[in-house]
């Protein structure tokens, strides 16, 4: 036998090698999975932007609770908005809920968030607060030291599912029932696609939404901050702005 019958050619596998598997297919990135049984927490669901997103989730049919620092007030806006949504404190609400939205202002948001750490633990998060300042020239973005407050809650609740996303959205149209498709993207950001997945399925449940994956927390601040550019374009042109995101 001569010395090129022994030598295996590079990079040509044995013979004998057994056959590789066949790599599997990429998963669909628009199948996802069924929420519609989970009920929705909105810590700050007195405000605006929470009472909004309450509204829009009960009128989808999902059930929903919101919290308030004071159950008294939690009822009282659960009864306004009607369609089977309960008011709760903010423990109760945490508790009792799937998925917890946390729409509070961002001066309270960290002491929010480490009141509720336990009630919190195992919970799939959602944080939608903009951490913004307001002077004579407009809204312009702060950055916590974290690096957004998506970042912040992540530190802050480390027993539970962070994800960011509902940034965005008009409290104006959220809240009008003449509207019946909200016609925007959502920027979703997390660390586990079943999360992430969780929180797109969850934003089509509300019509003319959709959830499109934007990376994870550590790239949240970007999203966070474009809500002080969408300001100044509703005070100039008189509008409630959202996003699309092209060719996806």
């Amino acid at each position: 036998m001569t010395s090129s019958d022994s030598v295996q050619p590079a990079g040509q596998a044995p013979a004998d090698a057994p056959a590789k598997a066949p790599k599997a297919p990429a998963r669909d990135p628009w199948d996802l999975p069924d929420v519609s049984g989970l009920t929705v927490g909105v810590l700050g669901g007195t405000g605006d932007q929470g009472r909004g997103l309450a509204y829009r989730f009960a009128r989808a049919g999902q059930k929903v609770i919101i919290g308030s620092r004071a159950a008294e007030r939690a009822e009282s806006a659960a009864a306004e908005l009607g369609l089977g949504v309960e008011g709760a404190d903010n423990a109760d609400c945490a508790r009792r809920s799937d998925v917890v939205i946390i729409a509070v202002p961002w001066d309270g948001h960290a002491k929010t968030l480490e009141s509720l750490r336990e009630e919190l633990a195992g919970k799939l998060v959602i944080d939608c607060v903009n951490p913004l300042g307001f002077d004579k020239q407009g809204a312009y973005a702060l950055k916590p030291e974290e690096g957004s407050a998506a970042q912040q809650a992540a530190a802050l609740l480390p027993d539970s599912r962070v994800t960011a996303a509902f940034h965005h959205l008009s409290a104006v149209l959220l809240q009008d029932e003449s509207v019946a498709e909200i016609d925007t993207d959502v920027m979703v950001l997390g660390e586990a696609r079943a999360d992430t997945d969780l929180v797109q399925a969850l934003t089509a449940r509300i019509p003319g939404m959709r959830g499109v994956f934007a990376g994870r927390l550590r790239n949240a601040h970007q999203v966070e901050s474009l809500v002080a550019n969408l300001i100044s374009v509703n005070r100039r042109y008189k509008a409630h702005a959202g996003l699309r995101v092209t060719d996806v």
